[in-house]
């Protein structure tokens, strides 16, 4: 079994038409989104439609549920004043472009959803959320100390949890001891489609493949692959500086920061 997993679209409509064209051709079992479908560039309505169209079970972004509530906050943890004053006018947009529907479709999207595995391929629970189980804007970085990082996973009763919101990928085993057998929990960042932060501006999203092999006590038991996908970043790119929205995101497009 194959399922796809993506987040972070945040109004790339080209970005995220040309993922799911990608994840068309793989024919994957299932298809999930992590949430973050508006924001930062200019389609938040269509992309909305398209997932929708689609039927694609979807989670509450931290954006989503700003939008969704018509709140002038997003949950961003914006570092500098620039960068508040430039998530200021993205919001401000986007609560004005979004539709009543598609404002209501947000508001009421779910913050977790789960996935329970018996016997086969293993027994596995894999947990969805867009920041983390604690919270919807809770960054989860690579470089978090594994003991904290194993403690989320193990209050959330997650043997595989699976979150975006930083939009920089990673897959990390963590090694605990269970009944004197070495066992691992996984943490999956998905990338973003629409906003990657890596310094690679293709879309990004996950493959999880679950099989014979699939197991919790090796740390190579859990197979992900990362796909990168092209598309024409310099077109929306363009539509960003054509918009209302701050020039800075357009570049921050071109170079995936």
């Amino acid at each position: 079994m194959t399922i796809a997993f993506f987040s972070d679209v945040h109004g790339n409509l080209p970005a995220l038409q040309a993922v799911l064209a990608d994840i068309g051709q793989r024919q994957p079992d299932m298809v999930f989104c992590l949430g973050d479908l508006v924001g930062y560039a200019p389609w938040p309505n269509e992309v909305i439609a398209e997932i929708r169209r689609r039927g694609i079970p979807t989670l509450a972004g931290n954006y989503d549920q700003g939008i969704g509530l018509g709140s002038s906050e997003c949950g961003c943890a914006y570092k500098t004043e620039e960068d508040k004053q430039l998530g200021a006018q993205s919001i401000a947009f986007t609560n004005a472009a979004v539709g009543e529907a598609e404002r209501r479709y947000l508001r009421l999207l779910p913050k977790h959803m789960r996935l329970e595995f018996v016997d086969e391929p293993c027994t596995l629970s894999l947990l969805m959320v867009h920041g983390s189980p604690r919270c919807i804007n809770e960054y989860l970085f690579e470089d978090r100390p594994e003991e904290s990082l194993l403690r989320i996973l193990i209050d959330a009763r997650a043997d595989v949890l699976l979150f975006g919101h930083t939009h920089k990928p990673f897959h990390r085993a963590l090694a605990y001891e269970q009944e004197g057998q070495t066992r691992y929990r996984h943490a999956l960042n998905i990338g973003s489609v629409g906003k990657p932060k890596d310094g690679n501006p293709q879309a990004a999203y996950l493959l999880l493949h679950l099989d014979n092999d699939t197991c919790l006590t090796r740390p190579d038991g859990l197979r992900s692959e990362l796909v990168r996908v092209p598309y024409d970043v310099e077109k929306v790119a363009q539509a960003v500086e054509n918009s209302p929205l701050p020039n800075a995101y357009a570049d921050m497009l071109r170079r995936a920061y």
